[in-house]
């Protein structure tokens, strides 16, 4: 079955009857439904007019929300990104402070030791000379004592050579004879 337009309407026309309709009331509904009809039309195309509107704007929404979409995946992606950068430059700042203060550890460590090897070079140094004024002095009172001991004899003093190997304490000197003129 076709549609009816209201042009169909308009050019339709009936048979004349005896006791038929009245022809005025009748054109004047065909008339009436000729206007619904073609509100109606008119109607239903700006109805499709915006109905095409609304799925083009429905498309550029689509469109938007897709470009926004990848956007935000790519600003969470950039986001994490970023973040472990930050973490591995921090793990790389910490790893080089950490190696900065072994150096310096290891710095201090050998100033110590240079210190001490230096402090027990001094010690040996004192002790050193401290057995050395030891042995002087011991090597001298034997010269006095066999002085004494000669001028109480009567023995005239003649120049005495003494050679001494002085008795020393720890550590020991290294093997030193020493000769001593007295007069």
């Amino acid at each position: 079955m076709e549609k009816i337009t209201p042009v169909d309407i308009q050019h339709k026309s009936f048979k004349k009857a005896l006791q038929g309709y009245d022809r005025s009331e009748v054109d004047q509904f065909l008339d009436e439904i000729i206007e619904t009809l073609e509100d109606e039309a008119q109607q239903r195309a700006a109805l499709e007019a915006e109905i095409a509107d609304l799925k083009e704007r429905i498309s550029h929404f689509k469109a938007m929300e897709e470009s926004l979409q990848n956007t935000l995946v790519l600003a969470q992606r950039t986001a994490d990104e970023v973040k472990a950068s930050a973490h591995k430059e921090a793990d790389l700042i910490r790893e080089r402070a950490r190696l900065a203060g072994e150096r310096e550890i290891a710095g201090y460590n050998d100033a110590i030791a240079e210190v001490r090897r230096e402090h027990q070079r001094t010690v040996e140094a004192a002790e050193k000379a401290r057995s050395e004024v030891r042995s002087l002095l011991v090597t001298h009172l034997a010269l006095l004592e066999r002085a004494e001991g000669a001028s109480a004899n009567g023995e005239p003093q003649a120049p005495t050579t003494v050679e001494s190997n002085a008795i020393e304490e720890s550590p020991p000197p290294k093997a030193d004879t020493t000769r001593i003129t007295v007069y």
